[in-house]
């Protein structure tokens, strides 16, 4: 008999065969133990959602956190944000170089040790992104402010320009102290190296961590405790981000300067904020998550309920399953040459599968955009709508992400109450994408106006609009003053205009200290007094009236879109052959990370970076971190490109569903053309509540050598 047709069994082969792949122990077949017998598999399986659930929440939080302190660690380490979108692609790599071993030999090994380890490297990389605090000098930044009140003498910002030259060169183009040894070493290598780490050690957690619940969960529960996990993942981020608000708010060096001296508010574009506090914080909570995994067994008896369900057809499948074969028989040692032959043949099986060749391609391009956005959105707040990072940080976990959680928690539930098909559940998540997309067009008339700085948006006399890129500063009115024209410090005048820096204000003396200081006889400031204190100006009103909407629309439109989450993650799991599952999750996210990933922080911080106008500069020379932003240009550059990244991927979208509802089509007819029979119609009925593809004994395919259970083929 060819050894691709399935043998109908009779009931009692059934058991015969199930038993001998799960040998029960003495102990739960006895008499005594009855009805119990599923206990210790309920127990162990509960347990091990509960250590994935807190190892997603751990992994989740460090992950968001990171986000969150990307324009404090462009302040620290005065670099542009494409080289932050190459530190937060770093974690991408480490997942790259390791992912399709660990999800390939790790589905045949002991998965849950497998997790623990991946745990512990991941709090290993989160504490060495914090070593460069604790290696670096203190953070220094420019101000012209007095920072004590002891300190009666007048200053003078606007240096006159004959006396200067007549000392020598200005104090700014004179090299620091401590310049030669930070040109050796850029310490922003470590934080590169330690999400580097983190990336190595978070590759175990998802496609082990789910195929494990899929493979031991009963079928009509595995897309609830699948979506109860991915909605803990999402809990993650809002503690995330929360923890980086309130690190925000810290000052980078407390406990070590007074903070009495310090001129600068939370505020300020120049202020950092505790940013290495929180990596410690995460890197404790992520090295408790590897605790429990140390104590789960490699394999779980599958539940009575759940073997008494197969067909004989599926235990047949099951018998012949080298995957669940070798789950069963847990204390089978793994042969490691075997495994690695059978790899790209198995890789080939699974590409060949257009369905989930066509979700790949589509993941691929929205988690571009999604990343993208995600990665820049504080960022984009705190530009364009004139918001400390602090405030970011909090409204994003307050307000954006748990609206992302209910919605992946309603997905799963949805899936769970109507039973979605295949189709069903393919339908739903383009629905949801499609209406999501057409609210986020109303954020493009959600803009606001730039500030108002001399000399860059606005002329010295503010009657005319300015959009000057890394132009001279230099005017009439400061043209007897040796000013810098590099360091932001910046002052708001009486007439409401922001300047660059007290001195290229033209400001002659300067009372007080700290905020408290008052600049007087600014010849650049033509009205009143001609006085301006410290700080920018906050006169940008249609901002603040327009950022509750923004905020209202971001919560709706993170809400439609996520309710697709979870449909959309069970028909890549559904697609495939069960042996497959941890293959296909494991490529997936690798492809994802390393297409998407990996690029995405990089070409948006890139397409960011061009919409700046002031640029600051390094200690030992260089440009620096961006100042000054065009936030029209900002918005249309951000907003722009990423949903066209999403238009891009609905032509993929449409042609995938075509592709779907082609199979389903042919599997209709096929059973129609076997007159209906009962064994036909269970299997179109396992079609479209299992999302299976299903076939009976006469007709197996004769001349291939794969199962199509379970999967659609090119």
């Amino acid at each position: 008999m060819p050894r691709n047709c399935i043998r109908e069994t009779s009931p009692k082969e059934n058991q015969i065969i199930l038993w001998k792949m799960d040998p029960p122990n003495k102990e739960r077949r006895s008499p005594e133990n009855g009805p119990s017998s599923a206990r210790p598999c309920c127990s162990s399986l509960k347990m091990f959602l509960v250590a994935l659930s807190f190892a997603y929440f751990a992994k989740a939080l460090s992950g968001s956190y990171m986000k969150s302190t990307i324009t404090q660690l462009e302040r620290r380490f005065d670099i542009p944000s494409y080289l932050i979108g190459v530190i937060d692609g770093s974690f991408e790599i480490g997942n790259l170089l390791v992912i399709a071993f660990v999800s390939y030999f790790g589905a045949k090994l002991h998965r849950p040790k497998i997790i623990a380890i991946g745990c512990l490297l991941m709090s290993l990389g989160t504490f060495l992104i914090a070593l460069p605090h604790f290696i670096i000098g203190r953070y220094k930044f420019e101000t012209s402010i007095r920072s004590s009140v002891n300190s009666t003498n007048s200053l003078s910002p606007c240096p006159v320009r004959s006396s200067v030259l007549a000392a020598g060169p200005s104090a700014s183009s004179v090299p620091s102290s401590g310049c030669e040894h930070e040109s050796r070493l850029s310490m922003w290598i470590y934080v590169f190296l330690g999400n580097i780490l983190r990336g190595i050690g978070e590759t175990p957690v998802q496609p082990l961590g789910i195929s494990y619940i899929d493979d031991h969960a009963l079928e009509e529960n595995a897309a609830f405790y699948i979506g109860c996990v991915q909605t803990i993942s999402v809990i993650g981020p809002v503690f995330g981000y929360l923890l980086g608000s309130v690190c925000a708010k810290i000052y980078v060096d407390i406990g070590f300067v007074n903070m009495e001296s310090i001129s600068i508010t939370p505020g300020d574009a120049r202020w950092v904020g505790a940013w290495w506090l929180g990596y410690l914080i995460a890197g404790f909570i992520t090295l408790l998550s590897a605790m429990p995994f140390w104590f789960l067994p490699k394999s779980l008896p599958l539940p009575e309920t759940r073997l008494d369900k197969y067909s004989p057809e599926r235990t047949s499948f099951i018998k012949d399953s080298p995957l669940l074969e070798h789950k069963y028989q847990a204390d089978e040692p793994a042969n490691f040459l075997e495994m690695a032959k059978d790899f790209l043949p198995t890789l080939r099986s699974l590409l060949g599968n257009p369905v989930y060749f066509l979700y790949l391609c589509v993941t691929i391009i929205q988690f571009n955009s999604l990343i993208g956005m995600v990665t820049y959105k504080p960022k984009y707040i705190e530009q364009h709508y004139g918001q400390s990072a602090s405030k970011a940080n909090f409204l994003m976990g307050v307000i954006n992400i748990p609206a992302v959680a209910l919605g992946m928690f309603s997905g799963g539930v949805i899936m769970k109450k109507f039973k979605l098909s295949i189709m069903g559940a393919a339908k739903f998540a383009l629905g949801t994408s499609l209406l999501g997309y057409f609210l986020s067009l109303f954020f493009f008339a959600m803009g606001c106006e730039n500030a108002s700085v001399a000399g860059i948006t606005r002329s010295y006399n503010g009657t005319e609009s300015l959009y000057k890129v890394d132009s001279s500063l230099l005017a009439s009115c400061n043209a007897d003053c040796q000013c810098p024209e590099t360091n932001w410090d910046p002052m708001c005048g009486e007439n409401g205009l922001t300047y660059f820096s007290p001195c290229l204000a033209g400001c002659r003396t300067s009372h007080g200290s700290g905020m408290d200081t008052v600049f007087e006889q600014c010849s650049c400031v033509a009205v009143g007094n001609h006085t301006a204190s410290v700080g920018q100006c906050n006169n940008r009103d249609s901002c603040h009236r327009v950022f509750p909407y923004f905020l209202a629309l971001s919560v709706i439109t993170s809400f439609i879109i996520s309710l697709g989450g979870t449909p959309g993650y069970m028909l890549l799991i559904r697609c495939i052959r069960p042996q497959l599952k941890s293959l296909a999750l494991g490529f997936h996210t690798l492809t994802t990370r390393t297409l998407a990933g990996i690029p995405a922080p990089i070409y948006f911080g890139a397409i960011i970076d061009t919409t700046c106008l002031k640029w600051g500069q390094k200690k030992c020379g260089g440009r620096g971190a961006c100042r000054i932003y065009n936030t029209t240009a900002y918005r249309i550059a951000y907003l722009g490109l990423t949903l066209g990244l999403r238009t891009a991927s609905f032509f993929l979208c449409i042609l995938g569903l075509v592709v779907l509802r082609r199979h389903v089509r042919r599997q209709e007819r096929n059973t129609l053309a076997n007159g209906g029979t009962g064994a036909a119609a269970g299997e179109l009925q396992a079609l479209r509540k299992e999302e299976n593809n299903s076939c009976n004994s006469d007709q197996c395919p004769r001349t291939t050598d794969y199962d199509p259970e379970r999967e659609t083929r090119l």
